[in-house]
């Protein structure tokens, strides 16, 4: 069987969608799986920043698509990280100048190569994650445990389920802030998975270096890979290879959830 492909996405933007494809990428990939980051987000790419890849780039996703170059020429390699590789998205183009059918052609010359296909949805339910959702076996939502993401997060979780084949959902809840939750002021897990009604993968506390190491172009599962962050990533990424790992209420002092279903992915 060929790579797994997952799409990740989100109802709304900022509640960090593309810094957990570049966590969960190189938490993979670590693990030893081969794992390429695809940026679906045309026009407006920032995956190869928060990677650090940016100045790397030569081809781009579009430049494949139609014929300027091969996918091979268009992947960049990350160094730091073996086996880790991102086809980026361009700057120059809008989402129309790639369909639906054509992300699936690409993902599937990938499928051969790599273990895992990780595509970097644009927020929103527009063409761009239309693109992103058409080669997807499974999908990953990212949400906060807020009430407007979560509301964004259910309607993008509809919009998978209405599709006409089956697609696996999950989520996982990023930026939890075990204070907050307990004085009521975030929602807490239970509240976001009575929502939405689908498998967690995980929980991803509060940290702001998440977003100094992104700036500095190195995720921090790279940068600090003892970090609550980067061990909440490395779990989210076995699970998915088929690891019974339980998955801890970060304000729940001690409570453990229990996951709803098992995950497939192993090899």
């Amino acid at each position: 069987m060929g790579a797994r492909v997952i799409t990740i996405t989100s109802g709304k933007g900022g509640v960090g969608k593309t810094t957990s494809t570049a966590n969960l990428a190189v938490a993979l990939a670590q693990l030893g799986k081969r794992v390429v980051c695809v940026d679906a987000d045309i026009g407006l790419r920032n995956l190869d920043v928060v990677m650090g890849l940016e100045n790397r780039i030569v081809y781009d996703l579009v430049d494949v698509v139609e014929g300027r170059c091969g996918l091979r020429q268009a992947l960049v390699r990350d160094k730091r990280v073996p086996q880790l590789y991102l086809l980026p998205a361009s700057q120059t183009h809008d989402k129309t100048a790639v369909s639906p059918q054509d992300m699936v052609t690409l993902t599937n010359q990938l499928r051969a190569d790599y273990d895992v296909v990780l595509i970097d949805s644009p927020a929103g339910i527009e063409w761009g994650f239309r693109n992103a959702l058409a080669p997807a076996d499974e999908v990953i939502v990212v949400t906060n445990p807020e009430i407007p993401a979560v509301r964004d997060a259910d309607r993008i979780i509809g919009v998978i389920e209405a599709e006409e084949r089956s697609i696996a959902v999950s989520v996982v809840i990023n930026r939890a802030k075990p204070d907050m939750i307990r004085r009521g002021e975030m929602m807490s897990v239970a509240d976001v998975l009575e929502v939405l009604a689908v498998t967690l993968l995980g929980i991803v506390p509060e940290d702001r270096r998440v977003t100094t190491a992104s700036n500095n172009g190195a995720p921090l599962t790279l940068a600090d890979r003892h970090a609550p962050v980067s061990r909440a990533f490395v779990e989210i990424a076995r699970r998915l290879l088929g690891e019974e790992i339980p998955i801890r209420d970060p304000a729940g002092e001690g409570v453990w959830l229990r996951m709803a279903r098992r995950l497939g992915l192993g090899r």
